[in-house]
């Protein structure tokens, strides 16, 4: 991708300045979204459960926002305190994760096990392939007793459905509980009280590189670890009917997602930097950006799908089902990272 230009607002010396305006602004969006999060009482079910996931998720945005804008502009900041407060945020954004993206899994791992099984499902086409259905997931490939297979996919979807609502339920429970016990702990006041501070008093010292600079290594890590990723590789899918066969005789294949879930996190990096240094600029990269999250998304619910397999003394349908299950995920992955190939090289294009 090649290099954007990024301009400096102000001059050099007001680098800080910008910074600590935008940070301010940060920690306000978080102050604010806390507030209505303790309002809605942290309800687990009906609007209230709404608005406290929807306040929880702003929480998240602005902690996020926080902790990368200290991780990328760090020389203009005070580094002790920059370096203390990092990781206290990072630990809430995560712990304040946890129980939506349970229940996303849940959700997304059901339907898939629903089209999967169901009297429509079609073979896994290669990503990039000209078929009309290409891009389309369908079912893993089945045995070469097509019949027999299909018959064992049913009877086996059911029970592995119930055993991963069970596994990812109570996970999303203890998620839950883990939040509300973490929102009233020392830690987390420590935290809000920190953000608190930096609403009004951002730590500065002088600055020692201007925005452009730091934005642009931002970008230029981005740009390396992209390098390093198998692009030429992005879409050409598993053997499906190995990892089921696999799956059930308790062996997964390695899945090498770190390098992709990395560049997800520089993506992200790089588009705070941007933000700080033009916060009128288009939003850069959304496309590319999504298809990560996708990516992630099928990464975890593969795995997902590969623990609950691992259950002890399930029957062999169920096994069968979370495999042909496992082995759809990670498609979907190879399909995350075709379309993230495509996203990139395009803009790529697009910024000369």
């Amino acid at each position: 991708m090649a290099q954007q230009h990024l301009e400096t607002p102000g001059a050099e010396g007001c680098a800080g300045d910008v910074v600590a305006a935008y940070l301010r602004e940060q920690a306000t969006e978080f102050l604010r979204s806390l507030r209505q999060h303790r309002e809605s009482g942290g309800a687990a079910s009906g609007t209230a459960a709404e608005e406290t996931a929807e306040a929880a998720r702003a929480l998240r945005r602005s902690a996020r926002r926080v902790s990368g804008t200290l991780h990328t502009f760090r020389p203009l900041l005070d580094p002790d305190w920059s370096d203390a407060l990092r990781p206290e945020l990072a630990w809430l954004s995560g712990m304040l994760a946890q129980e939506h993206e349970y229940a996303a899994r849940l959700e997304r791992l059901l339907a898939a096990l629903h089209r999967l099984s169901g009297p429509y499902a079609v073979p896994l086409q290669p990503v990039g392939s000209s078929s009309a259905g290409a891009e389309r997931v369908g079912t893993a490939h089945a045995p070469r007793n097509e019949k027999s297979a299909s018959g064992q996919l049913t009877v086996g979807a059911a029970k592995a459905g119930a055993l991963l609502e069970r596994q990812l339920t109570l996970a999303r429970t203890r998620a839950h509980s883990t939040a509300l016990q973490a929102l009233g702990s020392s830690r987390f006041h420590a935290v809000a009280d920190s953000v608190a501070l930096l609403a009004s008093d951002v730590p500065l010292r002088p600055a020692t590189a201007d925005l452009k600079t730091l934005a642009t290594a931002a970008q230029t890590r981005l740009t390396e670890a992209v390098t390093a990723l198998p692009l030429h590789q992005a879409g050409h899918p598993y053997n499906a009917e190995a990892l089921v066969q696999g799956l059930t005789a308790d062996t997964a294949p390695p899945s090498q997602d770190a390098p992709w879930h990395h560049v997800r996190l520089l993506l992200r990096l790089h588009r705070y930097a941007q933000e700080v240094v033009d916060a009128d600029a288009p939003e850069a990269d959304a496309e590319a950006a999504a298809a990560l999250d996708r990516h992630r998304d099928a990464a975890e619910a593969a795995a997902a799908a590969a623990h609950a397999a691992r259950t002890p003394r399930i029957a062999p349908a169920t096994a069968y089902a979370l495999g042909v299950l496992h082995a759809d995920q990670r498609h979907e992955v190879e399909a995350a990272r075709f379309a993230f190939q495509r996203a990139w090289l395009k803009e790529a294009v697009r910024t000369p």
